[in-house]
C-alpha cells in the first residue's frame, strides 16, 4: 500500500497539502502585522470615545493556528479580534446599548480605514454581530464587540438587534488548548482540523449546508481523542480513521453539543443539509479508503486530489521542491515512468502563444520551454485514439511562487476530455497535471512543467508603412 504522508506534511516543505491549503509565511507575517497596528489603535481610541478599559481578544480559527486558504482565486483570509469594554456588574448597566457600542466600533473602523497607510481596501456595512475591515491584499478582519466583566469572568457579546448575547470565546479556546498535552498530538490535530475544512468547503458549495468552522473543529478534536493512532501513524493514515469516525458517530447522533456549554448545538444545518453532510463524508471515506490502498504514492495523490483537488501534491512536488525546474523538465519521462508502469501513456503537445505578441510561440511535447507571461497555452493529448471506451481525463493546474499565492490562486481541475486551454498569469514553476481514469482506476498520468519568467511580451511592431509618390 502507498505511503503519501509525505504529501500532507513534511516540516519544511512548501508544497505539501497543509502547506498549500495554510497561510503562506509571508502572508502570516503580514496578516500579524496589521492586527497588532489595528489592535493598539482601537485600544486607544475607543478608550476615549467610551470611556471605559479596553481589552482584545483573538479568536476563531486564527486563535486556533486551524486558519485556511481560502479556497477560490481572489477570496479573502478571516481573521476574528474581539473588542472588549470593560466594567464590573450587569451588561445592562454600560453607558450605551449593544448597538450603541457596535456604533463606536463601527465609526473607529471607518476613521482608521481613511487612513492610506493603513492598506485598508474598505470597511463593511456592521453585521448583526460584529463589524468587517479589509485589507489589501488577500485578508479581512471581522470585529466583534463584548462586556467583559473582569472580577466575574463573564462576558456577553453586542448584537445589532437581539441585544447582549452570552457568549465566551476564551472559554472554549482553553477547552480545545487543554485538549491534548502532546505537542506532536496537538500539531497533529491542528492539521487535520485544516484538513476537513477544506474538504468541507470544495466539496459542500452551498455556504448554508456547510458545516461551521467551530462545529467542525469541536466534532475533529473530540473524535480525534478516541481513534486508534499509533505513534508516527502519518496524517493520511490518521485522516481515514478520523473520517470513519465522525461518519460513525453523526449517523447516530448529529448534534454537536457545545463543550462550554451543552444547551447548544454547534449544528445548525437543516435537516437535509444533515443528510448531505453524511452522503459527502461517506464518499470522502471511500476516497480515503482507496488511497491509502493505491499501489503507488502516484496514484494514492490522484485520488486523494479528488477530494483536495489543486491543492493536494504530486509526488514531484516534494521530491523537487529544491531543484531547478529545468532539469525536471529533461527527466519529465523519466520520472513519469519510475512512479509507476500504468497502462495509459498520455503524450502532451502543448503550444503557448502571446496573447501580446503572435509571433511569440513556444511548443514541445510532453515539456514546454520556458514562457513569459500572459501567454495562451493549449494542451492537446495526442494519442488519445488508444484511450478505452469510457476513459476520461482530469487536467489539474497547480500554481507556485508568490504571485499566484497573493491572489490566493493555487491551481484549479478541469474536466475537458483531449484538450484543454490555459493562460500563463502569474511568474513561477507551475505545473499542469493529467490523470487519465477508466472506470474508477488510474491508468495513466503525466506532469507538464510551465516555468513563467518575466514580463509579458511587448506588442508586435508593425513596419513602417512606405510613402508612395503618385504618378505623373
Amino acid at each position: 500500500m502507498a505511503d503519501a504522508s509525505a504529501l500532507f506534511h513534511t516540516p519544511g516543505s512548501g508544497e505539501t497539502l497543509y502547506a498549500r491549503i495554510t497561510p503562506s509565511p509571508a502572508q502570516f507575517a503580514a496578516q500579524k502585522a496589521r492586527w497588532n497596528d489595528l489592535r493598539d489603535f482601537l485600544k486607544t481610541r475607543l478608550k476615549e470615545d467610551s470611556g471605559y478599559p479596553i481589552s482584545t481578544w483573538l479568536q476563531g480559527s486564527y486563535k486556533f493556528d486551524t486558519q485556511i486558504r481560502p479556497w477560490t482565486a481572489g477570496a479573502e483570509f478571516d481573521i476574528d479580534l474581539g473588542v472588549y469594554f470593560e466594567w464590573r456588574g450587569r451588561d445592562d448597566d454600560g453607558n450605551h446599548e449593544p448597538d450603541g457600542f457596535k456604533k463606536i466600533i463601527q465609526g473607529a473602523l471607518e476613521d482608521y480605514s481613511e487612513d492610506g497607510s493603513n492598506d485598508s481596501s474598505g470597511v463593511e456595512k456592521s453585521k448583526e454581530r460584529c463589524s468587517r475591515i479589509s485589507f489589501r491584499p488577500d485578508f479581512h478582519i471581522d470585529i466583534p464587540s463584548y462586556h467583559l466583566d473582569r472580577a466575574a469572568d463573564r462576558r456577553a457579546l453586542a448584537t445589532e438587534t437581539l441585544g447582549w448575547e452570552q457568549s465566551d470565546p476564551k472559554a472554549i479556546y482553553k477547552w480545545f488548548r487543554d485538549r491534548h498535552e502532546d505537542p506532536v498530538d496537538r500539531a497533529q490535530l491542528r492539521r487535520q482540523i485544516c484538513y476537513i475544512k477544506m474538504w468541507a468547503a470544495l466539496n459542500i458549495t452551498e455556504e448554508s449546508n456547510r458545516p461551521s468552522s467551530i462545529m467542525l473543529t469541536v466534532l475533529v478534536a473530540e473524535e480525534f481523542g478516541t481513534i486508534d493512532r499509533t505513534p508516527g501513524d502519518g496524517d493520511d493514515r490518521v485522516l481515514e480513521a478520523l473520517i470513519t469516525s465522525l461518519l460513525a458517530r453523526l449517523r447516530i447522533d448529529s448534534t454537536i453539543p457545545n463543550p462550554i456549554d451543552k444547551k447548544e448545538d454547534l449544528s445548525r444545518l437543516s435537516g437535509p443539509a444533515k443528510a448531505g453532510l453524511l452522503s459527502a463524508l461517506d464518499e470522502f471515506q471511500q476516497i480515503a479508503e482507496r488511497a491509502n490502498q493505491a499501489p503507488d504514492i502516484g496514484t494514492s495523490a490522484e485520488i486523494w486530489s479528488e477530494a483536495f483537488l489543486h491543492f493536494f501534491p504530486m509526488p514531484e512536488d516534494v521530491d523537487n521542491e529544491f531543484k531547478d525546474v529545468c532539469e525536471a523538465h529533461k527527466r519529465a519521462d523519466e520520472i513519469n515512468t519510475a512512479l509507476v508502469a500504468y497502462q495509459f501513456d498520455p503524450k502532451i503537445f502543448v503550444r503557448a502563444v502571446s496573447k501580446d505578441n503572435s509571433s511569440y510561440v513556444r511548443e514541445g511535447l510532453n515539456h514546454l520551454p520556458q514562457i513569459a507571461k500572459n501567454c495562451s497555452i493549449s494542451f492537446t493529448l495526442q494519442n488519445s485514439n488508444e484511450l478505452p471506451p469510457g476513459a476520461s481525463v482530469r487536467w489539474t493546474v497547480r500554481n507556485r511562487g508568490d504571485e499566484a499565492w497573493t491572489k490566493n490562486d493555487v491551481g484549479h481541475v478541469s474536466y475537458s476530455d483531449h484538450r484543454n486551454q490555459e493562460s500563463s498569469a502569474y511568474n513561477g514553476k507551475h505545473a499542469m497535471d493529467v490523470a487519465v481514469y477508466h472506470m474508477g482506476r488510474v491508468i495513466g498520468r503525466r506532469r507538464i512543467y510551465i516555468d513563467v519568467r518575466g514580463g509579458a511580451m511587448p506588442p508586435r511592431q508593425l513596419p513602417p508603412k512606405k510613402n508612395f509618390r503618385p504618378m505623373g
